[in-house]
């Protein structure tokens, strides 16, 4: 057969030999037709023209480049299965060949045979192939019937403005198009389950809707309804579904197949008609009594109307404002991560340089001078990185009464003498769910705020109480604490409080502030899954309010700390970060604690180490690396040394939710003696 879309004839790859020349007379002897090729690109180029199935020598292919013959295989059409006959010698099968088992695996559907073979085993091999991709071309063929018609039925759909859906029995699973989700307020890749479909329904239309799916259900007869469906923005659709019973083949009703629509303006327009014919014809009958009051009747209507243009545009207002504040908050935390790594190699470096250059009291009082600096830069990246609610946090349960009446020596000193310090906290409080650490800091920025915002003195009021959330639509309902701190201060105007959140905002004079105080206790508060909530009044005051979840264990004890041991062993660490500059730093300072480093730049590369004989003591490697991250290269390392301590470096809580490894954490940026003071925990 020649080459062609539907073509069965063999390519032959045996450049050595007569191999070439023995398999192709005996597959045209058995009746298929077979081509010789005399390399590997002339092989490509063959397949590329149409070809049933391949024989390869596996002499043509071991030290050939086959990026573009994998190329082509990677990127087969769904119904496609290339078929590759591989000719091995003697004992170079699968099973005793970790070649034929690498090429297996990059080649997919293939068959070996070993040589010497015998003639009727390669015609049988052969013929197995072809027909397999004969039926490839079939299956091919009913696809390309299959799509035409789903195309036909998709534009009918479209032209009718219908969305498709199909309710599976008995077990109600449904089955939604792209444009019957639209219907209900969905996104085409948002799940909407039956259930979905049901808490949708408006609550008068539910009953009379559960009436007819019953009554289609025992009787078979169309199913065909006009009822009101809630979209999750809280907004009323009107929804008609039309659908049919689909029988199984013992009678039974296995689904129901239809069609829905959005029918929302004839709905508004027929209820509008409705309500101008009882308002005519109640005007007919009282005429005399409408002309005195209709100046009255226009006056309540325009009122009516303008509330429901100022809601709508407040709903509109509040929308605009969330998408803007997760579009800086992705932003923000993008930066702080980067910023984190270029940190770390500047502590890392410093660290290291503080402890080789000569001892010069001025040299040192500059590197230290530097440090600083870095460390007030790892402050504010913690800040951007609350506000983007990318942090670390350690969230336990936690006495609110004692954590903030230990705070009252730090409160007082910060707040100076002449401002008043009451705190109002009742006894007999649960415990909250937090991280203690940085509760403590949003406090003292909220106090420190507070401060600010009386020129002269004043009086700072710290209450808790409690709070039940219930229909509010920035918590979950359940119980939360509410921590509030009131000021009497000079407040603030509507246009500021809008803006107080916002990232580097700040109301105070050039060089008081860097407008990350609010943005940091908003975002640890969201992180914590709680809110943060502003009220002010200019020349009044303003109460913060940060309600944070009640825990529902007990709060944790301070156990004695107990300080590792130093290690004085020098340890075979393997290292792995894709950026060079943390590579150099992390890698040097190593090697000044006097460990062997074995330094790599990705996942892969650190597999390929630990799958070798080489002895290695510990693995310390970064999150966020291109083609694998650390959680899954310490998953794949779990699997080839178990035992093998691992220590992840990140510089933000990036790590995904569910994941079942339990990883030692080092935070970015750190120094030499954090580094130390962990791998001797780990490695004593």
């Amino acid at each position: 057969m020649k080459p062609g879309a539907s073509s069965e004839r063999a390519l032959i790859l045996a450049p050595t030999g007569r191999d070439a020349a023995v398999a192709a007379a005996l597959i045209r002897e058995a009746g298929f037709y077979a081509g010789v090729c005399g390399d590997i690109a002339g092989l490509l180029q063959e397949i590329e023209r149409g070809a049933g199935l391949a024989v390869i020598a596996d002499e043509a292919i071991k030290t050939a480049d086959l990026r573009g013959l994998m190329r082509w295989l990677t990127d087969q059409p769904s119904w496609s299965d290339f078929p590759i006959v591989l000719l091995t010698r003697q004992g170079g099968g699968p099973e005793r060949n970790p070649d034929a088992v690498r090429l297996g695996q990059v080649l997919g559907n293939v068959t070996f045979i070993e040589r010497p073979f015998h003639p009727t085993t390669l015609v049988s091999i052969v013929g197995s192939a072809i027909r397999g991709r004969r039926r490839q071309y079939q299956t091919r063929a009913i696809l390309a019937d299959l799509t035409e018609s789903e195309n036909l039925l998709q534009t009918a759909l479209r032209a009718g403005s219908l969305g498709a859906l199909e309710l599976h029995l008995p077990g109600f699973e449904l089955e939604a198009s792209d444009t019957c989700k639209a219907f209900f307020g969905r996104r085409p890749d948002e799940s909407f389950s039956y259930q979905d479909l049901l808490a949708s329904v408006h609550p008068e239309d539910r009953a009379r809707r559960a009436e007819v799916l019953e009554r289609t259900i025992l009787t078979g007869r169309d199913y065909s309804i006009e009822y009101r469906a809630i979209w999750p923005d809280g907004s009323q659709h009107w929804i008609d579904v039309r659908s049919r019973a689909v029988r199984a083949p013992d009678g039974s009703i296995k689904s129901l197949v239809g069609v829905s629509s959005d029918i929302t303006a004839r709905k508004l327009a027929e209820i509008e008609r409705e309500n101008l014919l009882a308002q005519l014809a109640a005007e007919r009958t009282a005429l005399a009594e409408l002309t005195a009051t209709l100046e009255q009747r226009v006056e309540q209507r325009t009122t009516d109307l303008m509330k429901e243009v100022a809601a709508r545009e407040r709903a509109q207002e509040q929308l605009r404002q969330a998408q803007k504040m997760e579009t800086i908050g992705q932003l923000t935390g993008g930066v702080a991560h980067d910023f984190n790594n270029l940190l770390m190699a500047v502590m890392g470096n410093l660290d290291l340089l503080r402890k080789r250059i000569p001892d010069d009291p001025r040299l040192h009082r500059l590197i230290d001078g530097a440090l600083q600096g870095a460390e007030r830069g790892a402050s504010l990246t913690q800040r951007l990185l609350a506000f983007a609610r990318q942090q670390d946090l350690r969230a336990v349960a936690v006495d609110l009464r004692s954590l903030i009446q230990g705070m009252g020596d730090l409160l007082e000193r910060s707040l100076g003498p002449r401002v008043a310090l009451r705190l109002d906290i009742p006894e007999g409080l649960p415990p909250a769910r937090i991280d203690a650490n940085q509760l403590e800091l949003a406090i003292l920025n909220l106090a420190i705020n507070a401060r600010d915002a009386m020129e002269d003195s004043g009086t700072i009021d710290i209450r808790v109480a409690r709070y039940r959330a219930s229909g509010d639509p920035a918590l979950e309902s359940g119980d939360y604490l509410k921590l509030s701190v009131i000021d009497n201060g000079k407040g603030m105007s509507p246009d500021i409080l809008k803006k107080a959140i916002e990232p580097f905002f700040s109301s105070k004079p050039l060089g008081k502030g860097t407008g990350l105080g609010l943005s940091m206790v908003h975002g640890l508060a969201v992180q914590l899954g709680g809110a943060l909530q502003l009220s002010s009044t200019l020349g009044k005051g303003t109460t913060a309010t940060l309600l944070l979840p009640v825990a529902t264990s007990a709060p944790e004890t301070e156990a004695p700390l107990h300080r590792a041991p130093k290690v004085e062993r020098s340890a075979v660490i393997l290292f792995v970060d894709d950026d060079p500059l943390i590579a150099m730093s992390t890698t040097e300072m190593l090697e000044d604690l006097g460990h062997h480093v074995i330094g790599v730049s990705s996942g892969r590369h650190a597999l390929d180490i630990l799958r070798s004989e080489q002895p290695i003591d510990l693995m310390m490697t970064d999150h966020v690396m291109p083609g694998m991250t650390g959680l899954e290269l310490a998953a794949a390392t779990r699997e080839v040394r178990p035992s093998l301590p691992i220590l992840l470096a990140t510089g933000y809580a990036e790590l995904p939710e569910g994941s079942q490894l339990d990883l030692p954490r080092l935070a970015k940026p750190y120094h030499q003696d954090q580094l130390r003071d962990r791998l001797d925990q780990m490695l004593g």
